[in-house]
């Protein structure tokens, strides 16, 4: 087989594949074998009709074309693996010649593909990247707002006859209104005024009312077929309550948590208070460095997959193509789709795999926010073949981990920060990759197996290649 490649533009290239008959040949043999076994020619036993009466009863061309659908998404595949470049869609293809149809065997198979590929660019050295973090400083304040989160477990609600406030509980009925038309409405919702995670300008409509009063205020909805729409919302209170805190003494101390006087309660807090603004650093110090990494490199984002993903999300809110929420979306799905394509560059350079734990753990935590058994969800994944999505997406937010360990992360006060309880290290990879080796084998031995010193190595390599699994479905799937 020979290709060739012409570079359409950045994002778009022109194969161009000319397959001789001898490399077709197999094809065309298997496909006499497969149509013989389905044609019933008198004379000749079902699956032993020879290929010269099948030429004369069905056709040479449809034999060539049986050998042509079966063998040419491999042939293309070889020639775009050849081509160095990866595939960001389905391929446009045109055969444009065929092994000869009539006269003596010969000729060759000819066609092009037009498919739109990743953009190439070279990613900075790691090494040389430089992170800023600000400092883990605890202070009194700190402790007290851990002291009044953890108090606040403990509280209780009360009914109040006075005006709303900020930090009330209130059970509120809501009816949405669209052009004196009713559009949607709850009732008996138990909201805490200041959260913020309902509706815009719900806060400022529930502070100053009283029970069974109502306010009505213009607001964007959050969710349903109207979401992103402006409605007349009309908040009916039904209940005000307040919370009660419990004193802070050492009674408080005992009932609460492991600890005798309040002044050792007071600092495991702060140490809690600490980790949680550790793991606050960590989360910075990804962001900040994929800040760096899009600062870094420069590529003309695809618009055949901008549109792909703007089609997809507007399908999955109901709307026909075209709508103006197109627009609306376009810069936010133009820079996730770069994002995208940035880190599975990262993650490729990085040599990042996905385990099967790590990919179940990833489906246990989707089907919990969205409310699903996670045996259900897993079941509905794999039938609308979204689990390479899934796959690739743990790698992304994984390839930002793994890059952490090359770059050096500094805090504001110019302290080395150390991130491996959250991003790990390769010495503990590889000392998970000999622990889950050592399992394999003991288990191995347990079941009266002769484990070979390969079979060895490769248990030892699982913590690695075990996600190769998943990896490989998800190009095999492409």
């Amino acid at each position: 087989m020979k290709s060739t490649v012409e570079n359409l533009d950045p994002a778009r290239i022109k194969l161009t594949v000319e397959v001789p008959y001898e490399e077709l040949e197999p094809s065309l043999d298997a496909a006499y074998k497969e149509i013989g076994s389905q044609v019933q020619i008198p004379g000749f036993r079902r699956g032993h009709v020879p290929p010269r009466v099948i030429d004369q009863r069905v056709g040479r061309a449809s034999v060539i074309q049986e050998a042509v659908n079966n063998k040419l998404p491999d042939f293309y595949r070889d020639a775009l693996n050849d081509s160095g470049r990866v595939p960001l869609g389905q391929p446009d293809i045109e055969v444009t010649e065929l092994v000869n149809v009539t006269g003596p065997q010969g000729g060759q198979l000819a066609f092009t593909a037009e498919v739109t590929v990743r953009p190439e660019f070279e990613l900075p050295e790691l090494g040389g990247i430089d992170v800023t973090v600000d400092a883990v400083e605890i202070t009194d304040a700190d402790v007290d707002t851990e002291l009044d989160n953890l108090r606040a477990r403990f509280g209780s609600l009360k009914s109040v006859k006075r005006a709303a406030k900020t930090g009330d509980f209130v059970t509120i009925d809501l009816k949405a209104v669209i052009d004196g038309e009713e559009v949607d409405s709850v009732s008996g919702v138990s909201y805490e005024i200041g959260k913020g995670n309902m509706l815009e300008g719900l806060d400022d409509a529930l502070v100053g009312l009283k029970a069974d009063g109502s306010t009505t205020f213009t607001t964007k909805l959050a969710g349903g077929e109207h979401a992103g729409e402006e409605a007349e919302v009309t908040v009916t209170a039904t209940a005000i309550k307040e919370r009660e805190l419990p004193e802070v003494d050492d009674e408080f101390a005992q009932m609460a948590s492991e600890f005798d006087t309040v002044e050792e309660l007071r600092e495991d807090l702060r140490a809690q208070a600490a980790e949680r603004k550790t793991g606050d650093q960590a989360i910075a110090a990804r962001d900040a460095l994929l800040e760096q990494l899009r600062d870094a490199v420069s590529f003309d984002v695809p618009e055949s997959v901008v549109e792909d993903e703007i089609k997809q999300h507007l399908q999955a809110e109901g709307k026909p193509e075209g709508d103006p929420h197109a627009d609306e979306i376009r810069d936010d799905v133009t820079s996730g789709v770069r994002d995208q394509i940035l880190l599975d560059v990262l993650a490729e350079s990085l040599d990042v795999s996905v385990t099967q734990d790590e990919l179940l753990e990833f489906l246990m935590q989707t089907a919990q926010q969205y409310g699903m058994e996670p045996a259900q969800f897993m079941q509905g994944a794999q039938q609308a073949g979204q689990i390479p999505a899934f796959v690739s997406e743990i790698a992304r937010n994984k390839s930002l981990a793994m890059a952490l360990r090359h770059v050096t992360v500094k805090d504001s006060n110019g302290e080395a920060v150390d991130l491996t309880e959250f991003i790990g290290s390769d010495e503990l990879d590889a000392e998970a990759a000999a622990e889950a080796g050592a399992a394999a084998a003991a288990q191995a031995a347990e079941d009266e197996v002769v484990v070979s010193p390969a079979d060895a190595d490769e248990a030892a390599d699982s913590g690695s290649s075990a996600s190769s699994a998943s990896a490989d479905s998800a190009d095999d799937a492409e």
